[in-house]
């Protein structure tokens, strides 16, 4: 079963938001894991509010001696398995990184976050050379304005899509009233009231685009892989 993993060496790139994202919109369809690797286990302390589906399993990871051993649990247990990685370089996330059929790497447009996601794609690479096998990545531009980019954030995202040699999710997080109330609120997005959070409509269609753009890009994954095996 695939194994998605959220991975930023910075804090603070939309990584917990949108590994929660995306694990609300697989649970809507199919059972889901998420396990939460950021030690201030932020998905925990969410899913301890009301509203959490009955269809996702939150994980909340011991120590980088049992990361392995959950992420093996969850994958025989559950169609999808997500991780939402601690925000620095650690041997927790190599292990994670290992075993993951696809990395992905929030960042927002802003340089430091550019940065810490060349070093992300570094690491991989590197994990790649150890575990002897291809581990595919994909960048996510998060908190993003939906309508008018600023000169910086135009030039820094146009530094990855024009990039052949990192891939790069045509789908952006934007910055949305929502994502935030999500942890304030607990429940998931599907289930806001209108009412009480602003841009709700576009909030469902952007996480459902990125859900679609992410099972696509499984699909290419899994696809390569048989004609490599054929």
């Amino acid at each position: 079963m695939p194994v998605i993993a959220f991975a930023n060496s910075k804090g603070g790139s939309g990584k917990t938001t949108s590994a929660l994202l995306l694990a609300q919109a697989l649970a809507a369809h199919r059972p889901t894991t998420i396990i939460d690797a950021d030690p201030r286990h932020p998905i925990t302390t969410w899913a301890e509010k009301t509203g959490c589906p009955d269809a996702l399993s939150v994980v909340t990871n011991a120590s980088e001696k049992t990361i392995l051993d959950e992420i093996e649990e969850a994958a025989a247990r559950d169609p999808f398995v997500i991780i939402d990685l601690e925000g620095t370089a650690s041997r927790l996330m190599s292990y994670a990184i290992s075993q993951a059929d696809l990395v992905i790497i929030p960042m927002k447009e802003q340089q430091q976050d550019a940065l810490a996601a060349l070093d992300v794609i570094q690491e991989i690479h590197r994990d790649m050379k150890a575990t002897r096998r291809n581990i595919p990545y994909s960048v996510l531009l998060t908190q993003s304005r939906a309508a008018v980019k600023s000169r910086t954030a135009r030039h820094i995202s146009a530094q990855f899509r024009e990039n052949d040699r990192i891939d790069t999710f045509k789908t952006e997080i934007h910055e949305r009233d929502a994502f935030a109330a999500m942890f304030s609120m607990g429940g998931t997005v599907a289930d806001m009231s209108a009412k009480l959070v602003n841009g709700l409509p576009n909030a469902l269609a952007n996480i459902e685009a990125f859900r679609l753009e992410v099972i696509t890009k499984l699909r290419t994954i899994r696809d390569a892989e048989t004609e490599r095996a054929a």
